[in-house]
């Protein structure tokens, strides 16, 4: 017996948001009758939810998102791009590359922000990245545990230890002390300048 239910009850039923299910429409991966008033109506026995999401398993795409913090590491944005997209070329994946240019505490990066905004779509199947901290310096746990959520593979290249806790613990304190000296100086200002590296030769005295 069929039964058509509306576009709310269909995505509910396929465990995905109303926008995918537009999105899916829209590139032909299902059909839905639409009533005089223009409304869509979805036959449930032909949704097969259970089906439905295997094949969508398939359709979710591959992201490597890369970061640095500043516009002097430029060239090093650059070669971690290219070590992810070699990463996920050899792996025969097809992947879509974000990079941002920001502080790793900063939240509102427009790339973290479309990644998250694709990871919570449901339309990301796995997320690879070169570090750990490339996400962000503070919190990459819980974008770790809404990729874990919503079934999405993350890949991070580089697990080793490559640094020592002391070393790490300098890096925290100097990324906090660059993004507060920049909100209460400016960015480009002699004072923030000054004080910066100030603090860098405290951190490398403190590493000899």
């Amino acid at each position: 017996m069929e039964r058509f239910v509306g576009i709310g009850e269909a995505a509910a039923a396929l465990g995905v948001s109303i926008t995918t299910l537009r999105r899916w429409e829209a590139e032909g991966h299902l059909s839905a009758e639409h009533t005089p008033g223009g409304h869509r109506r979805y036959d449930l026995a032909k949704l097969r939810p259970e089906q439905f999401r295997a094949d969508r398993g398939a359709m979710r795409k591959t992201i490597a998102y890369a970061r640095v913090s500043s516009h002097d590491q430029k060239d090093d944005l650059e070669r971690q791009k290219q070590v992810l997209e070699l990463y996920c070329a050899r792996q025969g994946w097809t992947f879509e590359v974000i990079a941002d240019l920001g502080s790793g505490m900063n939240y509102h990066k427009k790339g973290l922000k479309k990644l998250l905004a694709a990871i919570i779509d449901g339309s990301v199947g796995r997320l690879v990245i070169s570090h750990k901290d490339r996400l962000l310096r503070f919190g990459a746990e819980l974008v770790f545990a809404i990729c874990e959520a919503k079934n999405v593979e993350v890949v991070i290249i580089n697990q080793g230890e490559d640094t020592t806790f002391e070393e790490d613990l300098a890096k925290d304190v100097l990324e906090i002390i660059t993004v507060f000296s920049a909100r209460l100086y400016g960015a480009r200002s002699h004072k923030n300048q000054k004080l910066l590296d100030g603090v860098k030769q405290a951190v490398e005295a403190s590493q000899c």
